[in-house]
């Protein structure tokens, strides 16, 4: 499905070639709106490659291509799953909210490095790498956790990792470990001014000078927005200076969070920086990079401010998320599990054109239930309809659609005894911190309705337009007649639980005995504003 795409995107090549984004070319801002936070990117040849954070979601490190920093796709995902424990499984307590967090993607003699750490237990990183970023990727090493690492290959055949407030640390050549007796040592120390959050380190070297980027934001200070601030140095281990790069309102959501800068094969340089957007989630904002002749970098338009043109539509999301018919041999890179899939739990052969979705444990609510299916939700408004099979459930299964977060709002298909009942509800989790498990789940019943019929077709429609954030739900019996069900449901970004924007969210699990399943025909989604 993604293939259908690369044409388009390849076109877009030739037009950044003559006219790079540095020359004035024109779009809307968020670049990609949605929830693709952490954005680490590197180019190889014509085409930019970056790592966003998924964190609880598998397979997990999208690597996303583009060939102008505009126009992205999904290539492939740097791991299928991880297994550092049963919480990776929804056993024994969730990794919501943790898992894979800030990666560093670098091309360095041929091959792509990716760098990451899975936060909680056991505290290892994972070091990937790959000749093709469509994958292969293979795991090099498990080295320890490092906050918001950025990978520097040094001119020298030294390996470094920035990470944490101003901390960096040598590694070994082959990325297997720290360098025993290497550089290990705090580069810099706060200044008055960054008595707040200092973190999401991303560095480059150029022209001989090593530069460090951080967000910085002190909620402590009246009037203070979220920003970027380089440090610089000629050394790697310092002295370093700092400058603000990137202090500027954007749209309503105030400052913006941390991200990267990179080289294009034509000179020009760009900025990739995310903002927080509440319920859709932290969104990519695209920027020139300009060089100053002392040698700063300092990001926006020559008003130090994000470019966006809103007479424009915003960027298609269509190489991200879209539609799935389920006819493919392999599902779409579109979709993400929540948590580590029990694979002999789903099919795409058992029913050719459709993804069974068997049970497989029994569970008593949905953010414990395995095989959860999940796509990002996309501003500034989207809609996604499933079509669901529903003769294969069995007495207390549970299937149905959800806009999916710590808050969710569900459409439920409840088989109790032989009887069919669709329930909207919302639906909160409540975290036990210290196991960081699901303690339990505050449920509202708004809606519960009785079914005729073992076909359905379930709606979410989300609107994030002006900081609304609201899910909208319905459903049909023929696809075509549309009826409304429950009241909006407030989409909420919670860092305390799942640490993301809302989702779509496909499930089906067991509440008395596992055995039973649903086919999922379609999922239709629609964009609104959004064009290639």
């Amino acid at each position: 499905m993604l293939k259908t795409k690369i044409n388009t995107i390849l076109l877009c090549t030739l037009f950044t070639w003559f006219f790079p984004l540095s020359a004035g070319a024109q779009y809307r801002n968020p670049i990609l709106y949605a929830d693709v936070p952490d954005m680490s990117v590197c180019r190889a040849g014509d085409y930019f490659y970056m790592v966003s954070t998924t964190m609880h979601l598998m397979p997990g490190a999208p690597i996303m291509r583009s060939p102008d920093m505009k126009h992205w796709e999904t290539i492939s995902y740097v791991f299928p799953r991880i297994d550092d424990g049963p919480r990776y499984d929804l056993l024994e307590g969730t990794a919501y909210g943790q898992g894979q967090w800030a990666s560093s993607i670098r091309y360095h003699d041929g091959k792509f490095y990716v760098w990451f750490t899975a936060n909680g237990a056991p505290g290892r990183g994972f070091v990937y790498t790959a000749t093709d970023p469509a994958g292969p990727w293979k795991l090099l090493s498990r080295p320890p956790h490092f906050h918001d690492g950025s990978l520097l290959f040094d001119d020298d055949g030294r390996v470094y990792l920035f990470h944490g407030t101003g901390q960096l640390t040598e590694l070994k050549p082959d990325l297997t470990d720290v360098l025993p007796g290497g550089i290990n040592q705090q580069i810099f120390e706060r200044d008055a001014d960054e008595q707040g959050l200092l973190e999401g380190s991303s560095v480059i070297k150029h022209n001989g000078k090593y530069y460090l980027l951080m967000i910085s934001m002190d909620w402590s200070i009246p009037g203070r927005l979220r920003r970027e601030v380089c440090y610089r140095a000629d050394k790697i281990t310092g002295p370093y200076e700092k400058r603000v790069i990137l202090e500027t309102e954007f749209d309503g959501h105030g400052g913006v969070g941390q991200g990267c800068i990179v080289d294009g094969k034509n000179g020009e340089w760009y900025g990739l920086i995310f903002q927080d957007r509440g319920g859709v989630g932290r969104v990519p904002c695209l920027m020139p990079c300009t060089w100053t002749e002392d040698g700063w970098p300092m990001l926006g338009d020559k008003n130090g401010r994000i470019p966006n043109d809103t007479t424009l539509s915003y960027m298609s999301m269509e190489g991200i998320c879209g539609s799935d018919d389920f006819s493919a041999s392999e599902l779409s890179l579109y979709w993400q599990w929540n948590h580590n899939p029990v694979d002999q739990a789903w099919s795409l052969t058992d029913r050719p054109g459709f993804l069974r979705l068997k049970t497989s444990r029994v569970v008593d609510n949905l953010f414990v239930a395995p095989n959860t299916l999940t796509q990002r939700m996309v501003g500034p408004k989207c809609m996604g309809t499933v079509s669901l099979s529903l003769g294969g459930m069995k007495d207390g299964d549970r299937a149905g659609l959800s806009a999916f977060n710590g808050d969710s709002g569900v459409l439920t298909i409840e088989k109790n005894g032989n009887k069919l009942f669709l329930v909207m509800s919302e639906q909160k989790s409540v975290f036990d911190k210290t196991k960081h498990a699901i303690s339990r789940v505050d449920m509202t019943e708004q809606a519960r309705i009785p079914l005729k019929k073992e076909l359905v077709y379930l709606r979410v429609e989300g609107d994030f337009t002006n900081g609304r954030d609201e899910a909208r739900f319905s459903y049909s019996l023929d696809g075509k007649a549309w009826i409304p069900v429950g009241l909006p449901i407030k989409m909420k970004f919670d860092y305390t639980r799942m640490f993301m924007g809302s989702k779509f969210a496909i499930f089906n699990y067991a509440t008395r005995s596992v055995g039973g399943y649903v086919d999922v025909d379609s999922f239709d989604y629609s964009f609104c504003d959004a064009s290639m």
